[in-house]
Formats: structure tokens, C-alpha cells, sequence
């Protein structure tokens, strides 16, 4: 299994990928906030784990096991925005919660919150309830 930080540029180069068509170093680098340099050296240890096919000034793309783990990074992500969403998690601070925790939850808990966010798909009527409950405990937290 990928470390943590492998996930991030995994996941990194699977969206780039997805909306440009492709990924280049200086645009990983720029959307994870490092140097081109720690992309370069992240990339070959990539490449040398089978994730992806890297040759020097021409590219890279991900092999089927670095697509497969992608789609399923980008699912987490994208999931546990959406519950923390749901349970009503300020904005702007969701998407720095989920980079927080989403390295740290075991796929057996993203299986169950993902059963969870299609509970609540599915049943408008608990939304509704819990944001009740937020807003009954917020006005206490006031007084």
C-alpha cells in the first residue's frame, strides 16, 4: 500500500490527468504546494512501485494498479467531503479537515461513512433533523 504521501501525489495526478488530459511535474508540484523537485523524486519512486510509467522530459502516465488507486483516493476525498458537508461542517473548513483525516480512517470506516452519506441521501427527512439539533445547540451554546 501507498504511504500517505504517496496517495496525495497519486491522487494528485489522477485529477490532473482526468481534467487536462495529462500531468505534468510543475503542475503537481504547484497544486501540492512543493518543489519540482520533491514531484521528480516522488514520481521515480512511483514509477519504481509500478503506479505509474515515468520517462524524463516526456511525461508519465499511471499504470491500471495507479488508476485503480486513484479513482478510489478521489472517491475518499470527495466522500468525506460530502459527509462532513452533510453533518454540517463549515466550508471552508472541509476541504482542510478531509486532508487531515483522510490518511488516517482504514477503508472498512470509508465503506461505512459512504453507507452513511446514502443513508442520508436517501432520507432528507434526518438531514433536516440533524440540522435541528445543530441549530437548537448553537442558540444554547449563545445563551
Amino acid at each position: 500500500m501507498p504511504t500517505p504521501s504517496m496517495e496525495d501525489y497519486i491522487e494528485q495526478i489522477y485529477m490532473l490527468i482526468e481534467d487536462k488530459g495529462y500531468a505534468r511535474v510543475s503542475d503537481i508540484a504547484e497544486n501540492l504546494q512543493v518543489h519540482p523537485s520533491s514531484v521528480t523524486k516522488m514520481v521515480q519512486k512511483l514509477d519504481r512501485d509500478q503506479y505509474l510509467n515515468y520517462e524524463k522530459y516526456r511525461g508519465l502516465i499511471l499504470t491500471a494498479k495507479g488508476k485503480k488507486i486513484g479513482k478510489r483516493l478521489v472517491y475518499r476525498h470527495e466522500l468525506l467531503e460530502q459527509f462532513l458537508n452533510i453533518i454540517g461542517v463549515d466550508k471552508e473548513n472541509i476541504y482542510d479537515d478531509v486532508e487531515g483525516i483522510e490518511h488516517h480512517l482504514s477503508w472498512n470506516s470509508i465503506d461505512r461513512i459512504g453507507d452513511l452519506v446514502q443513508f442520508f441521501e436517501q432520507n432528507e427527512n434526518c438531514v433536516e433533523g440533524l440540522r435541528k439539533v445543530q441549530q437548537a445547540n448553537e442558540e444554547q451554546t449563545k445563551e
